[in-house]
């Protein structure tokens, strides 16, 4: 892998390991594989794949949540998701290390699926790491920073302001605002990375790399893309943080990135 991400053939490479988990987190990781394998029988799971800091090597204890991706057989069920979210509870109170669990649920059919190929596809092809079960990698095209690749994974934020701007509405505790301002954050940072990639050619997940990417193209709003990068690892309660990344740096970045990539194509 070069400076930007790269295999040598100039497509993304795979950006975890196993080998990279912190010591720290290795009694996490074999919990959460051991977990798995005991709530998700075979007909049900498909595969399992860690992603985040934990296997990119950055996670700091205390501080990091340990990210889960699962591929299921069919698709997720009501008792799939009460399922993932007993294992979320039960590794989130054994581990002081870790600050939350989070799985996602999907199912193979659509992971591989034309329409989620350069979205669900990319992300486990590039962005996670092979935990349990046959790679689904394997079965997945080698990617590189492209226009597709920023529309399909990124362009679809118009969509979303809304709820957020609802959800920030509804907040009433710090709690709340702090849960809030660190996705949006992040998703922010994620968004203004894309839409300079193809430009810089490279890829990226590491927050403040990507707010510093984006400066140099946007400096106009490179101190506000750096917020967004510090509120996505420090989460704000400051409602004025929340004001400022969705009603400002949102709508802006949401209209510049339909008029470089055009939008995002519906989901069924």
């Amino acid at each position: 892998m070069d400076e930007r991400g790269l295999d040598p053939d100039g497509t993304i490479a795979r950006e975890g390991a196993l080998d990279r988990v912190p010591a720290a987190f290795v009694p996490v990781v074999e919990a959460a594989r051991a977990r798995i394998t005991e709530t998700f029988d075979g007909a049900r799971l498909h595969s399992a794949y860690l992603y985040g800091s934990i296997p990119r090597g950055t996670a700091t204890p205390g501080v990091s949540d340990l990210d889960l991706q699962l591929a299921l057989h069919g698709e997720p069920t009501e008792g799939d998701r009460a399922d993932a979210r007993a294992v979320e509870a039960a590794l989130d109170r054994a581990f002081p290390q870790i600050d939350g669990v989070g799985i996602l649920l999907t199912s193979t059919r659509f992971l591989l699926s034309d329409v989620d190929r350069h979205d669900g596809g990319f992300f486990i092809a590039c962005l996670c790491t092979p935990l349990l079960g046959p790679d689904l990698a394997e079965q997945l095209p080698r990617y590189r920073p492209t226009a597709l690749l920023a529309r399909e994974t990124n362009g679809d934020l118009a969509r979303v302001l809304p709820r957020w701007r609802a959800k920030a509405d509804e907040a009433e505790t710090d709690a709340d605002r702090r849960t809030l301002s660190r996705f949006v954050g992040r998703r922010l940072v994620r968004t203004g990375f894309t839409l300079i990639m193809p430009r810089w050619g490279g890829w990226t997940s590491d927050l403040e790399q990507s707010a510093e990417l984006f400066g140099r193209y946007y400096p106009e709003r490179g101190e506000q893309m750096r917020l967004a990068a510090s509120t996505g690892r420090v989460p704000s309660p400051d409602p004025a943080v929340l004001e400022l990344l969705i009603d400002d740096l949102g709508p802006w970045l949401a209209a510049e990135y339909t008029a470089v990539h055009g939008e995002k194509a519906p989901r069924p």
